[in-house]
């Protein structure tokens, strides 16, 4: 049943930072390539989603969007900060990031900031009509990365959760894409049992049409359970010895680099990166802003960062205390008091 989401607009002059959530803003993991998420939410059901996104989440409550010019603001702030000409910036996000309206200007205002090389930018494809190519190489998207999960549409249409899904669309969008000065790169989730076969087709799609002129043309991705991702069922992960293993197995076969190391994209550490304010365990005063991404959760500021609170009915502008319980790549989770 499709649940009632609220939607969230992120705006300097209503002081949300964008740094500490993990569904918008930006996020720094101390690397030269900077995620930029500017909104949340996906018009697909994938049966593997790790976040539980999509029309029929169980799990998520809000659809956040961030105004383009304070987001190329906050992007430009860390790419000054650090100090460093090669940095990647990486347009993804908690769903499908094409469904934010002005992923176009997005990209051609962040390629005039002085030190991105890179913008690369994660989608299924859908939303991206194929005579829109032209002018995303124009606005600067340097590599595409593409969610194709099998070349079987029953399957594929299966795997997104959608019957409307429309896997000839996909393709031909691929084949402009590497027709163009855009970089393509595949990316199939393998869920094990399930779309097995179809790897080696993907595999061999990728090679015939092209992908990967200046960066590996495929990036396989393991499927992973997590506490509030759907499950496929019946399905028991791999362990990551067992993929790279079969990924290598692969890489003999069809002499294509499968297993990626960041190195292969040019990503490095940097010496500075956003600093990370809150400790694990440390108790803190925040402010409540608005409704959390999972329902029974909050979104609260302190210390110019987004802080998290779950298990919390707070009201907006109530003042809470919390403990922070997670800070991982500036990422805050916390929970009341």
């Amino acid at each position: 049943m499709k649940e009632k989401r609220f939607f969230f607009r992120v705006r300097e002059e209503d002081g949300v930072p964008l740094y500490g959530a993990i569904a918008f803003g930006v996020i720094d993991r101390g690397t030269n390539l900077i995620q930029v998420r500017p909104r949340s939410g996906c018009v697909f059901n994938c049966v593997f989603c790790s976040v539980d996104e999509g029309p029929f989440s169980k799990t998520r409550q809000t659809i956040y969007e961030v105004d383009r010019e304070y987001l190329v603001q906050g992007v430009e702030e860390v790419v000054k900060c650090k100090g460093v000409e090669d940095v990647e910036v990486h347009i993804d996000g908690a769903g499908e990031p094409f469904l934010y309206s002005e992923i176009k200007k997005l990209i051609k205002d962040i390629s005039r900031i002085d030190g991105v090389k890179v913008i690369s930018a994660q989608t299924r494809g859908t939303l991206i009509k194929v005579d829109e190519v032209e002018e995303l190489d124009k606005s600067g998207l340097s590599r595409l990365n593409l969610s194709i999960d099998s070349l079987n549409e029953d399957l594929a249409k299966k795997m997104v959760g959608s019957k409307v899904y429309n896997l000839r669309k996909v393709l031909d969008l691929a084949e402009e894409v590497v027709k163009s000065g855009i970089d393509l790169l595949i990316a199939p989730v393998w869920v094990p049992g399930l779309n097995d076969p179809e790897i080696e087709r993907v595999i061999e799609y990728a090679l015939k049409v092209g992908a990967g002129k200046k960066w590996p043309g495929l990036g396989i991705q393991k499927y992973e359970v997590y506490k509030l991702g759907r499950k496929v069922k019946g399905v028991k992960p791999w362990s990551w010895f067992k993929f790279y293993r079969v990924l290598r197995t692969l890489e003999k076969k069809y002499g294509a680099k499968l297993v990626l190391r960041r190195e292969d994209f040019g990503i490095h550490k940097t010496k500075w990166r956003v600093p990370i304010v809150f400790k694990r365990f440390e108790k803190v005063s925040v402010e409540v802003v608005g409704p959390g991404w999972v329902r029974g959760e909050v979104i609260a500021v302190g210390k110019g960062r987004v802080v998290s609170v779950v298990n919390c009915e707070a009201e907006v502008g109530e003042k809470i205390r919390v403990r922070v319980l997670t800070n991982k790549d500036g990422i805050y989770l916390a929970e009341p008091l």
